[in-house]
């Protein structure tokens, strides 16, 4: 993200107005004139490294505002580092935005930005700005800190762990339904209740970090419930039996089911929910229990790890449930 002067009309004016106030002033930003960034680590740490990209038409509605395209390409980023179990340090944000973009954008995308920045505790030290004939793009990278050796993986589940969710599944997914129009039979606050959950993700940046020594493996919910689940499997060579009726929606989701409105599936398959899957070894159930506490997050146990390599839902009866589609996939 090297800049020189510029005017707003370019992305060296854009650079300098907007988002160069972001680096507060830190060092390894080289206050956004370089051609990269220098990290230095805390002695004795890791850095995690994670990327997402998201694209109107794709990721969010092409009207989205830019306060909630901020919040949600920031957040999503800071969820796969609280999988991991690190705390934010810094990011890179590469912003392809349409030819004509009015300034009142730019001003809004970066205030949310900087206010998130200051929840967070993680600054911009990088990256890049352009103009495109073709839809808005944000990419951004994200870097955490993790002790040696301590990262949370998808690598180390072991059978009979147990598995366990944070929060409530589902809510994203009818966000987006309600953004598209297909979900209309709603009142105001439920409606405004899943929009938010789908915009505005809620990292678990402390609870994650919490589960470090604890969780034998971890991961975000972005695809769907299984589906992530099944991400967990597939690294750590497992299988996972998932009790249907533990699964936990929120009071609002769970009106909808019982109406018939939408479907058990539809909501474990919907993603977006960016919580966290947190598999834990029996032996560590009590520190487990003490460190939700500790985090005041809510947290389901849902199913254990299996031998084999099959995600299966089962009921209460221990009966195999056809999943249907366990989650989204970008096809090529």
């Amino acid at each position: 993200m090297a800049m020189g002067g510029g005017q707003l009309t370019d992305e060296f004016g854009v650079i300098s107005r907007y988002f160069r106030p972001l680096t507060g002033g830190k060092p390894a930003a080289l206050d956004l004139g370089d051609d990269g960034a220098v990290i230095q680590s805390t002695s004795g740490a890791e850095i995690v490294i994670t990327c997402d990209a998201l694209i109107a038409g794709v990721h969010f509605l092409e009207d989205s505002q830019p306060q909630a395209v901020a919040a949600r390409a920031l957040r999503v980023n800071l969820s796969d580092l609280a999988a991991m179990g690190a705390a934010p340090v810094a990011y890179t944000l590469a912003l392809m935005v349409p030819v004509g973009t009015p300034e009142k954008w730019f001003e809004e995308f970066s205030l949310q930005l900087l206010e998130d920045q200051k929840r967070y505790g993680i600054w911009l030290i990088g990256g890049d700005t352009v103009a495109t004939p073709g839809p808005l793009s944000v990419s951004i990278t994200a870097f955490g800190e993790v002790p040696c050796n301590s990262a949370l993986t998808r690598s180390t589940a072991r059978v009979g762990d147990r598995i366990y969710v944070t929060g409530t599944i589902g809510d994203a997914a009818l966000g987006l339904s309600v953004l598209k129009g297909d979900l209309k039979q709603c009142d105001k606050a439920t409606i405004e209740y899943f929009v938010k959950r789908f915009l505005w993700p809620e990292p678990r940046l402390s609870v994650g970090r919490g589960m470090r020594g604890i969780a034998s493996a971890a991961v975000d919910i972005s695809d769907g419930l299984l589906a992530d689940i099944g991400h967990i499997c597939v690294a750590s060579d497992v299988g996972a039996k998932v009790w249907e009726s533990s699964i936990p929606f929120s009071s609002r989701a769970g009106s909808l089911i019982s109406t018939g409105a939408v479907l058990r599936s539809q909501l474990m398959g919907g993603g977006d929910d960016y919580e966290l899957v947190l598999v834990v070894p029996e032996k560590n159930n009590q520190v487990f229990w003490q460190t939700t506490v500790e985090h005041a997050v809510a947290v389901t146990e849902i199913g254990v790890i299996t031998g084999g390599n099959e995600v299966c839902l089962v009921d209460e009866q221990g009966n195999s449930i056809g999943t249907g589609r366990l989650g989204y996939r970008h096809a090529f």
